[in-house]
């Protein structure tokens, strides 16, 4: 758990937001691994805050699915399973696909050449780290004009829910350029503004990613 106090004040959010988003990055990389215990008093100390921000972040983590909070035994890192996997990218796929379809007519060249752009970062960082959240940020840009910001905020926390196990996806080389072929897909689709075909290539994107993650299912919860 060494380092989790940096990089608090990189933007201006919430104590908890803070303290959230570092937790939710030590978890995806693999430094806070399945099972570990959080302990709110242990968590305070090392960042220097209150034990009450970091009440509230572990509770934002557990609504995420990240973070387990059991009423005696206090919170831990959630182990997720190839079922818990498979519910995450199935509520993916209706969030998801209904978001693309209502943000299709409405999404201008600026957002679709903001998903273009992203793409090329994926392609060019070396750093496994930032690979989930440009993952996300394309996913988002696409879906930016959908005229629901409560179907989005579902959305993001549910790809933050999904963020390790998308990292790990990705750092198979092998898939990340299947992904990025599918990414490039579903951008073309965009493009032609042909919003059925769209949410074809998206749900068929999210299915299979999610098989090849829940099938290593397994051999994820020993790595985290």
């Amino acid at each position: 758990m060494r380092g989790l106090g940096e990089g608090l004040l990189q933007k201006p959010l919430t104590v908890a937001e803070q303290v959230a988003n570092v937790l939710r990055e030590s978890i995806a990389e693999g430094s806070l691994a399945a099972g570990t215990p959080l302990r709110q008093d242990d968590l305070a100390e090392r960042f220097g805050f209150s034990r009450m921000p970091v009440r509230d972040a572990l509770r934002q983590l557990e609504a995420e699915g990240i973070v387990s909070i059991h009423p005696t035994k206090g919170a831990h890192v959630a182990r997720m399973d190839a079922a818990e996997i498979r519910e995450i990218f199935a509520v993916r796929a209706l969030l998801e696909g209904e978001a693309l379809r209502l943000s299709i007519p409405n999404l201008g060249k600026e957002k679709l050449d903001e998903a273009g752009y992203v793409l090329n970062q994926i392609d060019a960082e070396p750093n496994v780290g930032r690979w989930g959240t440009l993952n996300r940020a394309f996913h988002l840009a696409l879906y930016s004009a959908c005229g629901n910001t409560r179907l989005l905020g579902l959305i993001e926390a549910h790809h933050n829910a999904a963020d390790r196990y998308v990292r790990v996806l990705l750092s198979n080389l092998d898939y990340r350029s299947r992904s990025q072929s599918e990414h490039l897909d579903l951008l073309t689709t965009c493009r032609h503004r042909d919003a059925e075909a769209a949410v074809r290539v998206l749900k068929r994107h999210l299915s299979e990613g999610m098989e090849t993650l829940a099938r290593a299912g397994d051999g994820l919860a020993g790595k985290s």
